[in-house]
């Protein structure tokens, strides 16, 4: 635990905490719409874009039909559907008739595409975890341990608790809390047909759906500010990003000097060379974030397929950490899928490459998108990006995020 975070603590009664301080979510709601405010901005720009109609991420503004087949899963990579299904009639159970029905909603539901991740609960979609009793609590969070790899889950739940930490260490616990988080269910937990479901809030956002024994895990949203815990009854809690840094760091390592310049599209992480809009304020220099599910997206790096072997082999580095939600089965299915279009996958560098740098990296294929970086504070008293800030996200280009390809094949198959 290196603690540094605690350099940059803002005063107890500085106004960016005194003038939150005690709102619960739904008063801390309307307080973040307010018109020309940093967090009323966000809400501003984002709230349209969910109601537009999924198409999906392209690189080109081009959709790329069959890149996903629904076909039944392979012999060993399958989905525990049935550990999900048994997890989510239990979280059902709990819940009485409103609660059910405030929790549920159609497969191919719009309200898929409201998740965020920042602190404001921009859209209450589902059941807010935080008003929900402790019994409710531990079923939905029974759900993703019964859905994810038992690291994947740790993983989520550590944001979560991350979460609640930074509540206590800057006294917002009503406003940051462990489970300041969302949860929706959409479809009817069922063996073969298509559903599955969302948790999400602040620095923690998963997509799953299930169909025909295949899984889709996206859009995966997961941060952390700090990226520690170092006291309280989690202490010990470490970057749960450093496998993901460590690699990025090695794929710049192992290219030789004018790939390494060619990966790098901007050398400063606020580049003067930016076009204007590159940095934005809410998402910094993420470009598949909440809300972008139609973004275009242009290749941009180096191809990966003439990297040396050594640079390849970490850039699949990445990607195992990033598909590492993803129980044994279908992980090793999302893997095979991105191995097939490695001949098309790109790599690109913000900033500096050295041990201790902040930086942001893309992967970009036509079936992947995996993106680091390193931000400015929030509820942290910084300006410019700092190590212990991180946001990863991971799309499924060209319509599969939300398992939407899968679910449209099954409802033409099935006449629904």
């Amino acid at each position: 635990m290196s603690g540094e975070f605690r350099r940059y603590l803002f005063p107890h009664d500085h106004p960016r905490l005194a003038g939150v301080r005690g709102l619960d979510a739904y008063a801390y709601r309307e307080h973040a719409r307010t018109p020309g405010t940093f967090t009323g901005g966000l809400v501003e720009g984002w709230t349209p874009l969910y109601l537009a109609d999924f198409r999906g991420v392209t690189e080109d503004g081009v959709l790329r039909e069959g890149l996903y087949p629904l076909t039944p899963a392979e012999p060993g990579e399958e989905a525990p559907v049935a550990a999900m299904v048994a997890a989510a009639a239990d979280l059902l159970a709990a819940l009485d008739d409103d609660g059910r029905a405030r929790i549920s909603s159609p497969v191919d539901a719009v309200d898929w595409q409201t998740w965020a991740n920042p602190e404001f609960m921009q859209f209450d979609t589902g059941l807010r975890l935080e008003f929900q009793p402790a019994q409710v609590r531990a079923k939905a969070l029974a759900l993703v341990r019964a859905s994810l790899s038992p690291e994947g889950a740790d993983l989520v739940h550590a944001m979560m608790l991350i979460n609640g930490f930074l509540g206590e260490v800057v006294d917002l616990p009503t406003v940051l809390g462990e489970w300041s988080y969302n949860i929706a269910l959409y479809g009817d937990p069922d063996l073969r047909a298509p559903w599955g479901w969302q948790l999400f809030g602040h620095h923690a956002a998963v997509n799953c759906l299930v169909v025909e024994g295949r899984m889709s895990l996206s859009p995966v949203f997961l941060g952390a500010e700090p990226d520690e815990i170092d006291e309280g009854p989690h202490a010990g809690t470490a970057s749960p990003f450093g496998e993901r840094i460590a690699a990025g760091l090695a794929v710049m390592a192992a290219l030789p000097p004018e790939q390494r310049a060619a990966a790098t599209t901007y050398r400063e992480m606020v580049d003067p060379a930016m076009p204007p809009g590159r940095v934005h304020p809410g998402d910094e220099r993420h470009l598949a974030g909440a809300f972008q599910d139609n973004r275009v997206i242009p290749l941009e790096g180096v191809p990966v397929a003439g990297m040396p072997p050594e640079a390849q082999h970490e850039v699949l580095r990445i990607v195992e950490q990033f598909v590492g939600l993803l129980p044994e089965g279908p992980r090793r299915a999302r893997l095979r899928e991105v191995a097939e279009h490695l001949d098309e996958t790109w790599f690109s560098w913000i900033g500096g490459h050295s041990p201790g740098d902040v930086f942001y990296y893309r992967v970009q294929s036509p079936v992947l998108i995996a993106e680091l970086d390193h931000h400015c504070g929030v509820f942290l008293d910084y300006s410019t990006p700092q190590p212990f800030h991180v946001h990863t996200v991971l799309r499924t280009p060209h319509g599969n995020d939300y398992g939407r390809a899968w679910v449209r094949q099954w409802q033409a198959a099935h006449g629904s």
